[in-house]
């Protein structure tokens, strides 16, 4: 009885894993963001970024000498300073991923 119920079980959640481990990867990452996401991203997002910039970088700047004196303070700069400045100067208007957008790529016919 209980080693019927233990390979039953096992196979159950053999199945669920192939099952989900499916989904994430047929998932597409949509990168074509709604007037509403650009708008929201405009007014209240790319604002809360700016200042979340210029706040890293006073405490990056005020870290500077324990962070350079343990030995990381090029981790620090990044962490602190040049993610939230691609954040909010290199994102797209609306996408969620830092970075440019990729442009798509076409064939000519020549």
């Amino acid at each position: 009885m209980i080693r019927k119920f233990s390979r039953t079980l096992v196979a159950t959640v053999a199945a669920c894993l192939l099952a989900f481990s499916s989904m994430g990867h047929a998932r597409a990452i949509d990168e074509s963001p709604s007037a509403l996401a650009m708008t929201t991203d405009a007014i209240l997002l790319r604002p809360a970024l700016l200042a979340t910039t210029i706040v890293g970088t006073a405490v990056y700047l005020v870290s500077l000498p324990f962070s350079a004196l343990g030995g990381n303070a090029g981790e620090a700069g990044e962490v602190l300073v040049v993610g939230p400045a691609k954040a909010t100067f290199v994102r797209c208007l609306g996408c969620t991923r830092s970075g440019r957008k990729q442009e798509a790529v076409s064939q000519s016919n020549d």
